[in-house]
């Protein structure tokens, strides 16, 4: 399977979970029909302030999930995402935000996300989140993040990242972890690029 899954596939499944899963947000805009954006979703970030979701429209954003007691794929997301600003000229890469959801609310306190944006170079472009754990599972389902929970407690979880359109909408997936993926990338710049 292709590690880079267009924007209609994507699109696809987002929808699919939105019917199964969302009301539209209350705030703001309408999203678009295929825009995470329309799963009523409030979140608490690292520093305890709760968010809509929906709140993040208007900005592009690379989203992915994790869970911080992670030892080995966790840390690789974070480099990957790091990589993947890196890759992007200054002016564009302070466009786009950092969205990183806890799929471990029940050990992924606040005070855990902080230390963790903290261990992970994580500066104010960076939202690492939590929310219940039904919320979680929608997230993920909206983001097309699998993940399940293990015996002894750990997770086995896919490695997706998620470009946000500033509508909400995914215009770039991929799995690859590493260096910056040259297509998510270009897609990245090509979204910021894009007018509010």
């Amino acid at each position: 399977m292709n590690e880079f899954v267009t924007t209609r596939r994507a699109a696809l499944l987002s929808l699919g979970a939105l019917a199964a899963f969302g009301a539209l947000p209350a705030t703001g805009a309408t999203p678009p029909g295929d825009s995470v954006y329309r799963l009523a979703a409030t979140l608490t970030d690292q520093d305890g302030r709760a968010f809509e979701l929906a709140s993040l429209q208007g900005t592009p954003v690379l989203a992915s999930m994790f869970y911080s007691s992670c030892d080995m794929v966790c840390p690789m997301i974070f480099e990957t995402v790091h990589a993947t600003l890196a890759a992007l000229p200054a002016a564009e890469r302070a466009e786009l935000r950092v969205l990183m959801v806890s799929f471990d609310p029940a050990r992924d306190t606040t005070a855990v996300l902080k230390k963790t944006a903290q261990a992970r170079n994580c500066d104010a472009q960076w939202l690492l989140a939590r929310a219940d754990e039904a919320t979680a599972r929608k997230v993920a389902a909206v983001l097309g993040v699998q993940y399940r929970r293990l015996a002894n407690g750990e997770f086995n979880h896919s490695t997706t990242l998620a470009l946000l359109d500033r509508q909400g909408r995914i215009a770039a997936r991929s799995g690859k972890l590493g260096p910056a993926h040259p297509a998510l990338v270009s897609a990245a710049r090509k979204v910021v690029a894009t007018a509010a």
